[in-house]
């Protein structure tokens, strides 16, 4: 009686409170589980596209108010800014987040250890960037990018807080609490951007734009995920988990190298207000490829992950979700190429002249599209070695295209880029599938027949845009222009190319409401 009586401290329910934290804690550490695994993804893409769709026309109004309300100038600061901000962003996560959806089983210990790598890799990263900023004033000969890169800074030291939260979300496939997360996040960054443009801020309302909406996204994980990291330990693993992260990061790098020269370059040799016109257009093509490709990535990947001990189940499923990617990528790539000017014109008369970039920039869109998602691929394979060795070659040849076109200005650099990636994307390809068990010929008729089908749908609206281009509204002229292009895209895709079966197949699983089918979004959603 003596004994247990008065020499423990804690309560007596903490025994089983500790149970309660354990198997809060399994769900997101344990193997998962395959039996639904087609039902699960099908069905989280439904809901990740839906929600990437809200959040695009969110962005996409939040876009053209903000354009309408600062400057040419402004956004040209802006984007030298985010030559530094976002080269470094790239370190933030280490690819740690990556590598704990990628592994089959992880560990309490394993995620609070990365939790708190990440936690001061953040910490080094915002001394760096604010170590850079004379250095950016000097490069681009501009007083104002001080400031603006030291608050810019700021934003590192919260966001390593959340990305394990965030990792362990994507990893247990709670695509609706992430939908809720991301579109929440968006409504409160556009509405302080907006009202901070409104009220006469200029570049520091974009400035906040891209503090606010990292800020909001760590208290929505930490909302939605109870669990709470541990002490680091050294005694953990986490070495081949650092090691792939490395080897991922070091890939991100030389890909944002590639895919940003063109930003750095612009600015440097024709000044701010020609970066300004560059990044504005190049920031409105890409949007919807990265609405896009983040929708199906958070899917397709843990999936990927989840299927890499069965090569042919897994090789089968990336045919089909790199089938449905490209599928939605061509007919806005054919859109933006055909109706360039009337996409532009809802941004305002300051931004006439980004309309030819824009369009010289759609084959770049294209080659993304394709290529992208065989990055994916490879990561959640483990193939990271691989994909590194890409990366090496990618740059070289990128920046050759952006210098040619150079001398000719933003639009020669637009058409220099394009061209460089169009030449990539064949011997990208082969070198992704090699010794996958994945055929070029497979590869062949996937990426075929969505193109033809864009093709055909160009061709179709042609036409229209060069016979009423001056009789009807810009945006008359969109709407019309961009609803024949889908309706002819789906008529040639669907039934002329025989891809109709394969897009009902995957209609019913979105539609199969059976309990057992929902029951692992409805843990935490």
């Amino acid at each position: 009686m003596e004994k247990s009586g008065g020499a423990s401290h804690e309560p007596p329910d903490s025994a089983t409170a500790a149970e309660a934290r354990l198997r809060m804690h399994e769900q997101f550490f344990a193997r998962a589980d395959k039996s639904n695994l087609k039902g699960e993804s099908v069905r989280g893409g439904a809901v990740t596209m839906i929600s990437q769709a809200l959040k695009f026309v969110i962005q996409t109004a939040a876009l053209i108010i903000v354009a309408r309300l600062i400057s040419r100038e402004d956004n040209g600061l802006q984007t030298m800014v985010v030559t530094i901000t976002g080269v470094v962003s790239l370190f933030r996560d280490a690819g740690l987040g990556m590598a704990t959806v990628q592994r089959d089983v992880i560990t309490h210990e394993q995620v609070s250890t990365l939790f708190w790598i990440n936690v001061a890799i953040g910490f080094v990263l915002a001394l760096i960037v604010v170590a850079a900023a004379p250095i950016l004033v000097i490069f681009y000969n501009e007083p104002r990018l001080f400031w603006m890169t030291v608050v810019s800074a700021s934003v590192f030291l919260i966001g390593g807080a959340g990305l394990q939260h965030q990792a362990l979300l994507q990893r247990t496939l709670r695509f609706v609490t992430m939908a809720k997360i991301e579109i929440v996040t968006l409504a409160v960054t556009s509405a302080v951007g907006i009202g901070m443009a409104m009220a006469g801020y200029g570049y520091w309302a974009l400035v906040a734009m891209s503090l606010i909406g990292p800020v909001v996204g760590v208290i929505g994980a930490w909302i939605a995920v109870p669990w709470r990291p541990g002490l680091p330990s050294r005694k953990v693993e986490v070495k081949s988990m650092l090691q792939f992260g490395g080897t991922v990061t070091l890939n991100n790098f030389l890909v944002y190298l590639a895919y940003n020269v063109d930003k750095i370059l612009v600015g440097r040799f024709c000044g701010v207000e020609a970066v300004g016109l560059y990044s504005r257009a190049f920031q409105l093509i890409i949007m919807p490829l990265q609405q896009m490709h983040y929708a199906v990535f958070s899917v397709v990947f843990p999936t990927l992950a989840r299927l890499q001990d069965d090569p042919q189940r897994l090789n089968s499923f990336f045919l089909k979700a790199f089938s449905v990617v490209l599928g939605m990528i061509v007919p806005v790539v054919v859109c933006c190429a055909v109706f360039a000017e009337e996409i532009i014109f809802p941004l305002g008369k300051q931004w006439a002249e980004s309309a030819s970039i824009f369009r010289l920039l759609a084959p770049m869109i294209l080659v993304l599209g394709i290529i992208n998602p065989l990055g994916w691929f490879l990561y959640s394979t483990g193939r990271t070695t691989r994909s590194m060795k890409m990366a090496v070659v990618l740059v070289p040849v990128v920046i050759l295209g952006v210098v040619a076109g150079l001398w000719y200005g933003a639009t020669g650099v637009a058409a220099g880029y394009s061209i460089a990636m169009l030449a990539l994307t064949w011997p990208w390809i082969v070198w992704t599938i090699h010794g996958t068990g994945i055929k070029a010929a497979d590869m062949w008729k996937t990426i075929l027949k969505p193109v033809a089908a864009g093709l055909l749908a160009g061709l179709v609206a042609l036409p229209l845009k060069l016979g009423l281009d001056s009789k009807l509204h810009d945006i008359s002229m969109l709407l019309l222009g961009t609803g024949l292009v889908f309706a002819a895209y789906a008529i040639v895709l669907l039934v002329v190319m025989g891809q109709k079966a394969m897009y009902l197949d995957l209609l019913k699983e979105v539609l199969n409401k059976r309990r057992g089918a929902v029951a692992p979004q409805s843990a935490v959603a």
